[in-house]
């Protein structure tokens, strides 16, 4: 580096400090002298594309950051952030002379070394931030600073990194700084990045706005003149300004709804700041008054504030000569956050503990439910490219808001189901959903919201209440994605340990074993470590898989408990009945034991229904209903069918299928829920349609433990007003 460049150096920074001169003390303008002086020497010979050298990105990073009176520790991880990522200061050479925060902060910002990670190094990269953030949220708005310098110098990169970046950042760091609301900086990476992607475009559209900016601002300042009469009539003090155009968001509107450049509101716009909340509404009173309000245009932001905080009025109507002028209205504090979002507090020093406290919060992502949203389906995946992608999704900038039945607003991704909402509400509450409702109206599960509904979620109160496989065709959601399919790996697994029991029951009474000594914990425990399985269901699990075989577990079974004439039995029993001892759901085989006897799913039989036994492959006895449809199908394999009959007195549980059919009404679902829980009969699953002719279907899976008890739910919901039949369904 020459003399004349150190020169300049010394003078850019200079100024840096001079404009921190009534905003920090001497002690801090110290530390920032010592961390410039630290990073000069640290990227000294190095330089940028643009040729200049390197250590005016971490100052200009620095002065970006200014805007929002931070920290001074944000200010010397700012200019510290490159230090351990492109020179050889590694991060212990930080905290050693910086301290832990500051370390901290650096730490958070840099990338991992694409070396290691390879093609995954991007992804880990935005996993680690965004857990980073969650600790400290200061750790975002430096790196949003550093790309946003970073997009101001992308003409001197080349074309295919700039744009690769510019892609990146209206996919990931834009959201990011909206959902932290920091309005400022969201609104120039968008429209840097447009430019960037889309120079042709980006070009056009600004020469439009050009074009028509003469005369728009005749229209704007004529419009703001008759605002501030009527204002100033209603003795309401305010400023008032024509908003900036950014050239993204017209291009949005144009694309994705279709609206010619003429036809765009926000060419014609005003932000009006007020005093007080008052104010706000009644300055909206006026305007009203004077320009007749377009339809669907209005938008109550104060009362129903942004999944970011943001708080405003906004309506558009039609003024002079009927041109559409959209309309803003705010407080002085509601601007101040609309820009600043979570570093406001940083401007706005606090003037209390209470206050101190709720910065500390902030800082610390506490606040913040998005980020808590993030960090838990974050840890829901080990694939760092999935995350990536999932994250990519959530922040997309297509959006529906949605209302709990107690008003609270849901941010949800374009095209999300109720299925997406329960998630979003509790993992429980999607797992164990039923059905919903929106806008009190019974829908079918993978039914599209729409901005503005009301979404109510019927959920089962069985404790084994699970996803159905085809809501991942339909959900839109990172989380209820991740969560449906860990709900289905867990569910496989243990369909794998109940093969895994099966196959395992069947060789040893092949081969003579007594089950009840093979199958002890001791022995069991010992077959597992000698395996190297953890515990004893992952060795059910990999017979179950076909990892081991199950004569490679028998033969361990036979070395650990050995052979003799008190633990050899016949596996062929009299024909006398004998209860099973496994998981036997209240049903005997005439001269079987130790298999497994399982109610077919398809017809649900319950005691007092004929029923037939039918012995399947790996999978024990599977028990039917003497009239179920799929018997006929099995016919053929007649010597697999077995004599079976209820046990009496069985202290089992049987689902059953029904279906009501009424003619559709308000409160037709409640009462028919009320009916079954006033049985004390747990609800499994509840699907329901209305046809074009108003009939009401519901399928309802329920829990009871004998005919009567169905019998009585029968005639309960036969008395509920509109319930023209009830009755059980033979198969599914």
């Amino acid at each position: 580096m020459n003399q004349y460049k150190i020169v300049e150096l010394d003078k850019l920074f200079n100024d840096f400090l001079n404009s921190l001169i009534g905003k920090y003390n001497k002690t801090d303008i110290t530390k920032l002298e010592i961390a410039y002086n630290f990073a000069k020497q640290a990227h000294e010979g190095q330089t940028r594309f643009s040729g200049e050298p390197f250590i005016i990105h971490p100052v200009q990073v620095a002065k970006i950051l200014i805007d929002y009176s931070p920290p001074i520790a944000v200010l010397q991880a700012a200019l510290l952030h490159d230090t351990v990522e492109d020179t050889p200061v590694i991060l212990n050479d930080i905290e050693a002379k910086f301290g832990h925060e500051i370390a901290f902060l650096v730490d958070g910002v840099t990338k991992l070394d694409s070396i290691k990670f390879g093609s995954n190094a991007e992804a880990e990269t935005m996993r680690k931030m965004i857990i980073t953030m969650s600790k400290d949220i200061r750790v975002l708005v430096i790196k949003l600073a550093d790309r946003l310098h970073n997009a101001r110098t992308w003409v001197y990169s080349p074309p295919d990194k700039a744009a690769k970046k510019a892609k990146q950042t209206l996919e990931i760091y834009a959201p990011l700084a909206d959902r932290m609301g920091l309005d400022i900086i969201k609104l120039e990476l968008e429209d840097l990045s447009f430019k960037t992607l889309y120079p042709k475009i980006y070009d056009e559209i600004s020469r439009l706005v050009k074009n028509s900016e003469e005369q728009r601002n005749q229209l704007i300042n004529n419009f703001i003149t008759k605002v501030k009469q009527e204002l100033d009539n209603l003795k309401i003090k305010a400023d008032i300004t024509g908003r900036p155009k950014h050239y993204y968001s017209i291009y949005l509107k144009m694309v994705n709804r279709g609206v010619d450049f003429k036809d765009m509101y926000d060419l014609l716009a005003i932000r009006i700041l007020v005093d007080s909340v008052r104010d706000c509404y009644g300055a909206l009173g006026a305007i009203h008054a004077i320009w007749p309000p377009i339809t669907n245009r209005f938008k109550d932001y104060i009362a129903r504030p942004k999944y970011n905080g943001y708080q405003s009025l906004h309506t558009s109507v039609e003024g002079p000569d009927t041109s559409p002028f959209e309309v803003q209205i705010r407080t002085y504090d509601m601007h101040h956050y609309a820009e600043y979002g979570v570093a406001a507090h940083w401007v706005y020093k606090a003037k209390s503990k209470g206050e101190m406290s709720l910065a500390k919060d902030i800082e610390s992502g506490k606040n913040l439910k998005w980020l808590n949203q993030l960090m838990d389906w974050q840890s829901e995946t080990n694939d760092s490219k999935e995350f990536l992608e999932s994250l990519r999704a959530d922040l997309g900038p297509q959006k529906v808001y949605v209302f709990t039945p107690l008003g609270k607003v849901t941010e949800l991704p374009a095209k999300a189901t109720p299925v997406d909402f329960a998630y979003s509400v509790h993992t429980r509450v999607g797992e164990s959903a039923i059905g919903a409702k929106v806008n009190n109206k019974m829908v079918p599960l993978n039914t599209i919201l729409q901005n503005g509904d009301t979404v109510e979620i019927l959920t089962s109160k069985n404790a084994n209440a699970g996803p159905s496989a085809n809501w991942l065709e339909f959900v839109q959601s990172p989380r209820a994605k991740n969560k449906i399919r860990q709900w289905f790996s867990k569910s496989r697994r243990e369909q794998s340990i109940e093969e895994g029991k099966d196959s395992l029951l069947r060789s040893l009474n092949k081969e003579h074993i007594d089950n009840k000594v093979a199958l002890s914990n001791e022995v069991l425990e010992s077959v597992a470590s000698q395996l190297n399985l953890s515990e004893i269901s992952s060795v059910f699990a990999s017979l179950g898989e076909g990892k081991i075989s199950t004569m490679n577990v028998i033969n361990r079974i036979k070395k650990i408990i050995g052979l003799d004439s008190n633990k050899v039995i016949d596996s062929i029993q009299t024909s006398v009945p004998t209860k099973a001892d496994i998981n036997n759901p209240g049903v005997i085989a005439q001269g079987v034991d130790s298999l497994w006897i399982k109610l077919a799913k398809c017809c649900l039989p319950v005691p007092g229904d004929k029923i037939v036994g039918f012995i399947t492959k790996g999978h024990g006895i599977t028990v039917h209903r003497s009239d179920c449809k799929n018997i006929i199908n099995l016919s053929k394999d007649q010597e697999r069918f077995i004599d079976v009959q209820w046990l009496s007195g069985a202290n089992a549980r049987f689902n059953v299928r029904i279906k009501v059919e009424a003619l559709d009404r308000d409160n037709l679902l409640s009462e028919i829920s009320s009916a079954i829980a006033e049985n004390q009969i747990k609800t499994l699953s509840f699907t329901g349609t209305t046809t074009e002719n108003k009939v009401a279907i519901f399928i309802i899976t329920v829990e009871i433990a004998e005919q009567r008890q169905l019998n009585t739910l029968f005639k309960s919901i036969r008395k509920i007003d509109g319930v023209y039949d009830v009755y059980r369904t033979k198969t599914e």
